[in-house]
């Protein structure tokens, strides 16, 4: 998968250091990956669920979102938003 953009990952990294590495496990992951649609995702990621038009990943055991946009038919990986599971639950990444 084509990841867009791994800076996004890093900066949610700086911001939330004990994210990092899970953050990395996922994009080292992902972008070997070359997924279909979101039961393809779920082999790599159990967790990963399909809300609206995203696709939720769990990051280090449900603490963090991690927000994306998959486009399965150009194997591309839009990073929207990594947020904890308090600003996850406040729902205002859904307006994107």
């Amino acid at each position: 998968m084509h990841i867009i953009s791994k800076k996004r990952l890093m900066a949610a990294g700086r911001k939330h250091p004990d994210a990092l590495a899970p953050l990395i496990r996922w994009y080292r992951v992902a972008k070997k990956a070359l997924w279909n649609d979101v039961h393809e995702a779920r082999a790599d990621f159990p967790h990963a669920d399909p809300v609206d038009k995203f696709t939720v990943f769990n990051i280090k055991k449900n603490e963090y979102r991690l927000i994306t946009v998959i486009h399965y038919n150009r194997f591309k990986v839009y990073v929207r938003a990594v947020l904890t599971h308090e600003e996850y639950d406040k729902g205002k990444w859904k307006d994107d």
